[in-house]
């Protein structure tokens, strides 16, 4: 999977896509400290080893570079920033119950401005899966010879 180019002044805002979450009662926020654990464990419940370590990391900034998707205190999806490296999109994720609401979307946007807020003019999409999904939410352009990329040589977790 290559890693794709997002332009960071040129992305939609985020108004719409959470105002349209927030009438079905979804909330997205960045999440805070005390929350860590929590949202961490559930990243590695629905996803993987890997993205909890990153999220981790995303957890331990301050602010906090990890958003959360919620309604009624359930986590229904995440976004973190800055965890791989810094300017990088991901991991991200939703609930697979929850896929298909915009819940995606407006974690992207949402995480997108929240770089551009940063000082950044572009963001790395790492090792992105969904490639025209990203092209048509942020117009997110591929990197060439970008796979595997910093994600090279990864030392992973032995199964026991």
């Amino acid at each position: 999977m290559p890693d794709l180019l997002v332009k960071l002044y040129n992305i939609p805002s985020s108004f719409s896509v959470l105002s349209e979450l927030g009438e079905k009662g979804i909330t997205v926020r960045r999440a805070i400290g005390p929350e860590k654990n929590a949202v961490v464990s559930w990243v590695y419940e629905k996803f993987s080893d890997s993205w909890a370590s990153e999220c981790s990391v995303a957890m331990s900034a301050l602010p906090s570079s990890c958003f959360l998707a919620l309604k009624d205190g359930e986590i229904l999806g995440f976004a973190c920033y800055d965890s791989t490296a810094k300017g990088f999109f991901g991991p991200t994720g939703v609930d697979l119950r929850y896929r298909g609401l915009g819940i995606g979307r407006a974690l992207l946007l949402r995480t997108m401005e929240a770089l551009f807020e940063a000082g950044y003019a572009y963001a790395v999409i790492g090792w992105a899966g969904p490639v025209e999904f990203y092209r048509k939410a942020v117009g997110a352009t591929v990197i060439e010879d970008s796979e595997p990329g910093i994600y090279r040589g990864l030392v992973k977790k032995k199964k026991p």
